[in-house]
């Protein structure tokens, strides 16, 4: 299994999902290589047996270990990897740096391929697991030199990430992981709709597995902080602050429903590159003293930001599936999210709304921090809803892929 991110190192729902299905496999008695391009060891990876690409070297036909520091990381944009590159540079040297990282993302996600052909000629394994399009070379490099079957799992796509405007670049390797793959999973039917209208993916070949969540309570006796008090309701915003996730829609609707409600604060907890930009539209809208921009959280804080919260809304203008409502409801919060997402398909017990429509998003903000049984039964009922969606069932689903293509 190629993966570019695992827990605690996770920076979206790539990690939680790898995670989450690892898990469940390891429970179906499915032993999981799991691959990964960058040298921290996750602490929760006990189950899985973890390689790390830029660790490794050849010695004997054994595979061995070697820190060799990555500037591959989750959810990096071309931009951020010239911007590490150049970084490297300035402290130790443009040629200490190129000698060793690619010139670009993409020519590093090339040099992730090649240690993945090394790990396919030596490693014992019956199918060949690739998630998301970092990975989808390495796994068809892998495909070549072993003869095993390919899945691609597209956790999202370049449509998603860019708002209709993909990459050339992504959208080649995506597109080419399809095709080489022997099938596609496709974390939604929004996304399996994507993946055949988009890529020209036969739709036989692509099988939906929604993502889970496992179901273990957190409660907090949480201390309010600073700027909140008991009087307040607080409206959440989780997730990276990028154009995919619609943050700017967000705040428009915060500013109309403190016309109504003034004792609303919005939390925004992540980080992205519309972080500094949403700050700043806060403050032209004249709401800065309503946010809280918490920055990227992780762990527990994860948890108490969600129980603190009186509503989660996830506005996202593409989402393939959207793990965070799964979260916000298995610590007793209400949700709204955008019509646009493939978590819409299995609640029920959720309000939904198109991202664009601010008038509706405010309408249904306003009427869930207003009516205390509306929301207590949009949780509750939520909550059972998600007991249903579980890791176990999905890692299911995807052993019965492998099953199908295993010769």
């Amino acid at each position: 299994m190629f993966g570019w991110e695992f827990p605690p190192y996770s920076r979206g729902g790539l990690g939680t999902a790898c995670y989450g299905l690892t898990k469940g496999m390891s429970k179906k008695n499915i032993d999981v290589i799991f691959v990964l391009p960058k040298g921290k060891k996750a602490e929760e990876s006990s189950h899985v047996d973890l390689i790390v690409t830029d660790n490794l070297y050849i010695d004997n036909k054994r595979l061995r270990f070697r820190k060799i520091d990555s500037l591959l990381c989750s959810y990096m944009t071309p931009e951020e990897y010239s911007s590490s590159l150049k970084k490297l540079s300035q402290k130790y040297g443009s040629d200490y740096a190129d000698s060793i990282y690619g010139k670009d993302l993409f020519e590093e996600v090339e040099r992730y391929s090649e240690k993945a052909k090394v790990i396919a000629n030596f490693e014992d394994f019956d199918v060949i697991h690739a998630h998301d399009w970092m990975t989808y070379k390495a796994g068809i490099k892998a495909k070549q030199v072993s003869g095993k079957p390919l899945v691609v799992h597209v956790h999202a796509t370049d449509f998603d990430r860019t708002g209709g405007h993909p990459n050339q670049y992504v959208y080649d390797i995506e597109r080419a992981g399809m095709h080489a793959a022997d099938r596609v999973i496709a974390v939604s039917n929004y996304t399996k709709n994507m993946v055949v209208n988009n890529y020209g993916i036969s739709p036989e070949k692509v099988k939906v597995v929604h993502n889970g969540i496992y179901m273990k309570d957190n409660n907090y006796n949480y201390a309010f902080k600073k700027d909140i008090t008991q009087n307040d309701k607080i409206v959440l915003f989780l997730g990276r602050i990028t154009l995919q996730k619609g943050p700017d829609y967000f705040i428009e609707s915060a500013k109309r429903v403190l016309d109504f409600m003034p004792n609303v604060k919005f939390m925004v907890a992540g980080s992205g590159d519309m972080y500094s930009r949403m700050i700043e539209r806060a403050a032209e809208l004249g709401i800065g003293n309503k946010f809280l921009f918490t920055g990227h959280l992780s762990g527990e804080d994860i948890n108490r930001a969600y129980q603190m919260a009186d509503l989660y809304v996830m506005p996202s203008v593409s989402e393939p599936f959207g793990i965070t409502p799964l979260e916000a409801l298995k610590n007793d919060t209400p949700v709204l999210i955008s019509k646009q997402s493939g978590v819409s398909e299995v609640l029920a017990n959720a309000l939904k709304v198109d991202f664009w429509d601010i008038n509706e998003m405010t309408n249904k903000i306003l009427s869930a921090l207003n009516y205390n049984n509306m929301s207590e039964t949009l949780a509750n009922e939520g909550k059972k809803e998600i007991g249903n969606l579980s890791w176990d069932t999905a890692a299911e689903k995807c052993i019965d892929v492998y099953n199908e293509i295993v010769r």
